[in-house]
Formats: C-alpha cells, structure tokens, sequence
C-alpha cells in the first residue's frame, strides 16, 4: 500500500488530465445521428477508426487483467486461451455482413423483431443489459485496485471519480465521442504495450525464449478455456451492443473487413499483455500480475500500467453507455431524443456501479454472461433457416439454464470429461450448444414428422 501512496498523486493525474482531455477533443451530437450513429458532419467512420474502435472496445481493463493473470497462471498459453475469445470478431462481421446483405436488416433488433416478434426481443434485451450492467462494474474495478485494497475508501473514490469523468465526455458526443477517442485510446494502447513489453523484456531476469514457449499445451492447463472461449464465441457477440453496434455504422464491406482484421489484431494484443503474466511467473510473483509486476519494475512502469488500464476501460466504458443509451432509445422505442439518450447513460451509471459494493470477482462477468447465451448459437449460425417462434425462445432458454448450471455449480462431474481448471465451463458449454441446436430444431422437426 505503501508503494501505491506514493503515486496517488500522479495517478489521480492521469484519470482527470485524460478525462478533461477526451471531454475537450470529444464532437458535442446535437442530432440522432450523430448520437447514436457516429455520423460526424453526415460521415460514417472510416475502416481504420472502425477497426481501432472495436479493438479497443474490447480491450478492456478487464479483459488485460485476466489475460496478464492467465499468464502467470498457465504461461502464454493463457494467454492464447483468453485470445480465443476474439474468435468472436470474425464470426460477428461474418453473420453481420449477411444480415445486411441478404437479409436487409439494419440492426439485431430489427433481425430479432422480424423473425421472431417482439418478446423474442424483450427477452434478448434482458440478456444484453445483464451484459451492459457487466461492463460497467467489471471494468471500474480493475481502476480501483490501483488506487487501493479493495473495499477501501481510496479503491471506491478512484472508480466513482472515473466512471463519473467518463460519463462526461460520452455524455457530450455519445457514439460519436465513443468512437472519435476510441481512436486516440487505440493509439495510446498501442504506445504503451511497446513501451511495457520493452521494459520487461530489458530485465536481465527476463528470459524472453522460455517466454514464448512458456506454458503446457493440456486440457488442465488453459486449454479447457482456449475451447470454451472458442465455442463461445458463436454466440457471444451477439449479446454485447458495444460490438455489433458498430456492424451497422458503416457499409458491410468496410464492416466486414474491419471485424475480420479486429479478431486477428485484438487477438495479437491480448496474447502480448500477456506476457507480462508470463514475466510474474517467471519472477515468483502473486497476486494480480499486472500491478505485481509494476510494484516490482517501479513508479514509471507503475503509472504506465495504470495509464493503458485507464485507456481501455474508458473505451468500454463510454461504449457501454453509448449502447445502453441506443438499446432503450432506438432499439426498443421507449424514446425518440437525445435528451432521453443521455438520461438512460445515467441510469446505467449508477446501476452499473452497484455490483461494485457487492465482492463481484471480475472473471466471472466474461464467462458467466458468455454461457448464459450460448443458446443464441444457433439462433444466428442458423438465420437464415425457417422456424417457428418457439424454437428461438427453447433454445435461448436452454443457454440460460446451462448458464445457472454453471453460477450454482450444479452440473453432475461424471459427464466432464477433462481435468483441472475451467473443465467444467468446457463441458457445460459443449452440453449446452449441443442442446440448444436441438431445442432450435426440434420444433421443425415434428412439423415435418
């Protein structure tokens, strides 16, 4: 605690100073457009800032956090594991591109309403707030864990300070402010990752070949998560709006080739953040890897670190209010303005932080909520197929269920077939998709019987 009191100062430095600069630089939306849409003066963004904007939406402090203690924990091959999950960006631009080009919709709702009517919707909605309410909290936390133990007054003041100066610019600008300082988190993204991987890389103790070839290549250790995240991701990016939000901002080739090129780049960066796990492993470390690391390599790398956290959490963070805004505006037309957009960022701001005071463990946020949904599997692998209403409702609540199974531990052992850590989030997410297709199906089925 000691050695983070001592930079207290320059880290409250960087929170407010980004802050101010983001709300300074971020265009002020006056129309729906550019709200909601990112259109800046009737321009759609470009395939760079598109590309840049779902990387680091996704590049979340949650997410390198986990990816660095996956690294401590399994070597680079946790890494990988978690990268597995951007498997998700391809599969998204893939179906999304044939939702716009062959289906003519011009959003998830629009697809959901026309194939399955409007409870199919509403209980949609449901699942993409839980994942919304997720991405607030999730992401705060790792903040606060720089400013403090957690449960203390500094670890509390640090994450309502940040959410509230986030809120302020996303406030501004909404999408448009999202994806215009997306851009520049992007490149500050970028910048740091270098400069952390060539200061760990410098340390005489850092031996970077068994680096790259650290970690056992098994089921037990990481693997069981490499598959999960893999399965997946057929299913997870349908429920996170900060993702497909931005599969109908731009035309579908740009759209398409944005997506494609984000799984491979978004990938790349999580398995490198990694490797700053794979050093703490190296040098006897515990803890949370990241701000282990930082204690040991001093005050510049520990505000460095501090600095690329702040960076993609803020990104998430003003995408998350950006979507939840348009979700309750646009997508289920509980309002028509801006004014109404901006009320609704509030609202999830202050439910989002509420899991905060609640002991919330931060990996649970991905792998919970990314079970929950598998049962959108084949719901959108299979859109083009034509089924009664009821199959999407069995097969979504067929996730649901496997996504229970997993929270209450509820799930018999004799039918996990694998070892170690995250076997059974394999096997719960082998069992459900398997059913989920069938539920989908069967109700085809007895028809044609």
């Amino acid at each position: 605690m000691e050695f983070l009191t001592q930079t207290s100062t320059l880290q409250w430095l960087l929170i407010i100073g980004s802050s101010v600069v983001f709300f300074i630089l971020a265009p002020y939306a006056k129309d729906v457009a550019t709200f909601f849409k990112a259109q800046h003066r009737g321009k759609e963004p470009n395939m760079l800032m598109l590309t840049g904007s779902l990387i680091i939406s996704w590049i979340f402090a949650k997410s390198i956090t986990n990816a660095a203690n996956l690294g401590l924990e399994f070597g680079l091959v946790g890494g990988v594991a978690y990268a597995g999950y951007y498997l998700s960006f391809a599969v998204a631009g893939l179906i999304i591109y044939q939702l716009r080009t062959v289906g003519g919709y011009t959003s998830i709702h629009h697809f959901l309403t026309d194939k399955y009517g409007r409870r199919a919707v509403g209980l949609f909605s449901i699942l993409i707030s839980f994942r919304l309410f997720n991405e607030v909290w999730s992401n705060t936390m790792v903040i606060g864990t720089y400013f403090g133990d957690m449960g203390s007054t500094p670890y509390y003041t640090a994450i309502i300070v940040f959410t509230l100066l986030t809120l302020a610019y996303t406030l501004k600008g909404g999408l448009s402010s999202s994806i215009f300082t997306d851009v520049i988190q992007m490149v500050l993204f970028s910048v740091l990752l270098m400069i952390i991987l060539g200061v760990i890389f410098a340390e005489p103790s850092a031996d970077v070949g068994e680096m790259m070839t650290s970690g056992t290549w098994s089921m037990e250790m990481g693997l069981n998560l490499f598959f999960a995240a893999g399965l997946q991701s057929f299913s997870y990016p349908f429920h996170d709006p900060v993702l497909t939000d931005r599969g109908f901002i731009t035309s579908p080739r740009i759209t398409r080739k944005s997506f494609l090129w984000a799984a491979l780049l978004g990938g790349l960066c999580i398995v490198l953040f990694s490797l700053v796990g794979v050093y703490a492993q190296q040098a006897g470390l515990q803890g949370q890897a990241a701000v282990e690391v930082a204690k040991k390599l001093g005050v510049v790398l520990l505000l460095i670190i501090n600095f690329i956290m702040i960076t993609s959490a803020a990104s998430t963070l003003d995408s998350t209010f950006s979507s939840f805004s348009k979700l309750l505006t646009l997508d289920l037309g509980l309002g028509t303005t801006v004014s109404f957009g901006r009320l609704m960022m509030i609202l999830v701001a202050l439910l989002g932080t509420i899991p905060v005071f609640l002991d919330a463990e931060i990996l649970s946020a991905t792998t919970i909520s990314g079970t929950m949904v598998i049962g959108l599997t084949p719901v959108f692998l299979l859109w083009k197929m034509k089924v009664p209403q009821i199959s999407y409702f069995l097969s979504v609540i067929c996730g649901l269920i496997f996504g229970l199974l997993l929270v209450f531990e509820w799930f018999p052992e004799s039918l996990i077939y694998t070892t170690g850590k995250y076997a059974s989030l394999l096997w719960i997410n082998i069992y459900g998709v398997l059913l989920s297709f069938i539920l989908f199906l069967l109700p085809t089925w007895i028809r044609r019987s």
